[in-house]
């Protein structure tokens, strides 16, 4: 295990002077709607987070924290805030995966056209997605959290922001709990999935669902994804551990112990795989981590865009 306080450290010194957990610059990591008919039109803000954009760098950066967990060169991570954050962004950029790259915002592309598909109006402003903050919070630095959480909410009242869209539960969560907490200002927030109005057609087949913690624990949307599935003809195989009562994937710890998120990944996947499903995510984090745990695992938006007309 990295000494968590390292870490916490590591992440802050990133967010605060890159306003992301990887000190990467925003311009190269958020590009994926260069490729999408997405449009700047709508009073509803389409809002990301950067969560699938920073993915291919999490799964780049394990890969080598798995590496020096518990032996000594485990200590030389405290000195990771003192490097160029431009040397970061480099560093990282050539270790992530194109094809990750590619995955995850092919993901974002999906969900837009889900949304149009669906007659929802709504308009996208790169320079006004940014990342919520939520892993400070989770890690237990509340001070940095409020910090940047108050830039992020003060920046989007600025701009006129109303409405938010989001597309993971880790920024659903921060932006419609933990900003009108802390910060005072408050969004009327829904995901895209609540938005979402498809019509069956050819498509049939069975999944299993894997419920992430923050919309089956906290935010009680676990149902709105297994309806809108049902209505659609797929048919949700049933899994006790779902809902309010599911598991976690494991990936949230990764960044302070990759072979405690691969246990309890495993674990997870064991569960999933007893349907003789495949498996659908909608967050992220459980995605990569559960197609790292060694599931075929696909994320949401993949089975609803095959509805779009």
């Amino acid at each position: 295990m990295f000494t968590p306080r390292t870490i916490m450290e590591l992440l802050a010194d990133n967010v605060r002077k890159t306003r992301n957990p990887f000190g990467l610059n925003k311009a190269g990591l958020n590009s994926w709607w260069k490729d999408s008919p997405v449009n700047q039109d709508g009073e509803t803000l389409l809002f990301t987070g950067l969560m699938y954009q920073l993915v291919p760098y999490i799964k780049a950066a394990t890969r080598y924290l798995e590496k020096y967990e518990d032996t000594p060169a485990a200590d030389y991570l405290r000195y990771g805030k003192f490097i160029p954050k431009p040397l970061v962004n480099l560093g990282l950029k050539g270790i992530s995966s194109r094809d990750d790259r590619s995955e995850f915002n092919t993901i974002l592309c999906n969900i837009v056209k889900i949304l149009q598909s669906s007659g929802v109006s709504f308009g996208y402003h790169p320079e006004l997605d940014e990342y919520s903050g939520v892993l400070l919070y989770d890690m237990g630095d509340q001070e940095n959290f409020v910090e940047h959480a108050r830039y992020v909410a003060e920046k989007l009242q600025a701009a006129g922001i109303r409405k938010l869209i989001t597309v993971d539960p880790h920024t659903t969560y921060a932006l419609k709990v933990l900003y009108p907490k802390y910060t005072g200002i408050s969004f009327e927030v829904q995901t895209y999935f609540e938005l979402t109005s498809l019509h069956s057609g050819d498509v049939s087949s069975e999944v299993t669902l894997h419920d992430p913690c923050f919309y089956g624990r906290y935010l009680a949307l676990a149902d709105v994804p297994h309806d809108l599935l049902s209505g659609l003809g797929v048919h949700c195989e049933p899994i006790n551990t779902s809902g309010a009562f599911t598991t976690c994937c494991g990936g949230p710890a990764e960044s302070i112990s990759p072979r405690l998120a691969e246990e309890v990944g495993r674990r997870r996947v064991a569960e999933l795989q007893a349907t003789g499903r495949p498996i659908v995510a909608m967050c992220p984090i459980c995605l990569a981590h559960l197609q790292k745990s060694g599931a075929q695992v696909e994320d949401l938006s993949s089975i609803l865009v095959q509805f779009v007309a």
